[in-house]
């Protein structure tokens, strides 16, 4: 168990609170049980360490207020938005024979001895904390899940994990799924081609060229059109036009009739 040293405080305003924070002390509230709410200050560089961790939320720990000890558990941390540094933090006192609810992290050993990962398999984790009702004076800083022997496929419910004495999670209308052994997800690269058939290939695609320059060098152009993208209609040499008939025409009325 963590031991932690803190001192009374009768700083009250914003200002106060600021040049207490500048001089290297988190503010922080101490409350629960039957004794009144008491406002406490603890140094940084003592709870730093505790504070990093996953689990600090769920740690049980020995405040040690002005020589009076007794256990606390975190319950909230205030953070500074741009420094991301703990400007604040509330306590709750732990009393025997009351139950609180907290998220539990979980931790998962024997990998090593898991059939399904050694082939290759993947932990898929569902959760990484589960949310669970436990006595003030028996919170588990962990919950175990062992993997040994388990092949891929296999579901792990919170039903085949063993919780301490009184501990049972929020959630009893469903068998939950922790995390699951799942089959890799591989994917498979196209065949390579033999080298025989990449120089037919080559070949092939050699011949389709050269017919198809060929033919564009070959091919004669039209010599006119007609409209837009149609070929030039041929003349019908037995056909005369219209201009030419008049002509005629015109021709056979002038001349004179024979005497």
């Amino acid at each position: 168990m963590n031991n932690l040293k803190a001192t009374k405080r009768e700083t009250v305003t914003a200002g106060q609170l600021n040049k207490l924070r500048e001089s290297g002390f988190i503010p922080a509230i101490l409350y629960g049980g039957k004794d009144p709410n008491a406002k406490i200050s603890i140094e940084k560089k003592n709870i730093k360490n505790v504070l990093d961790s996953d689990s600090f939320l769920s740690t049980v720990l020995e405040l040690d207020v002005d020589g009076s000890k007794l256990k606390v558990i975190p319950r909230d941390v205030a953070y500074n938005v741009i420094s991301d540094e703990p400007i604040h933090i509330d306590f709750m006192r732990v009393v025997s024979g009351t139950k609180i609810t907290l998220d539990i992290p979980v931790k998962f050993i024997n990998n090593e001895d898991c059939p399904g990962l050694k082939v290759g398999g993947v932990l898929n984790i569902v959760r990484r904390k589960v949310e669970l009702r436990c006595p003030a004076d028996n919170i588990p800083e962990e919950i175990i899940v062992d993997l040994k022997g388990l092949e891929i496929g296999t579901s792990i419910k919170i039903s085949s994990v063993k919780l301490p004495e009184n501990v049972t999670p929020t959630i009893v209308d469903r068998d939950f799924v922790i995390a699951t052994v799942a089959a890799p997800t591989v994917l498979k690269e196209p065949e390579k081609p033999a080298e025989g058939e990449l120089a037919e290939g080559a070949e092939g695609v050699e011949g389709v060229e050269g017919a198809t320059t060929a033919g564009a060098e070959g091919a004669t152009p039209a010599t006119g059109t007609g409209k837009e993208g149609d070929p030039a209609k041929k003349a019908d040499p037995t056909k005369k036009d219209d201009k030419a008939k008049g002509k005629e025409q015109a021709t056979e009325k002038k001349q004179p009739e024979k005497k």
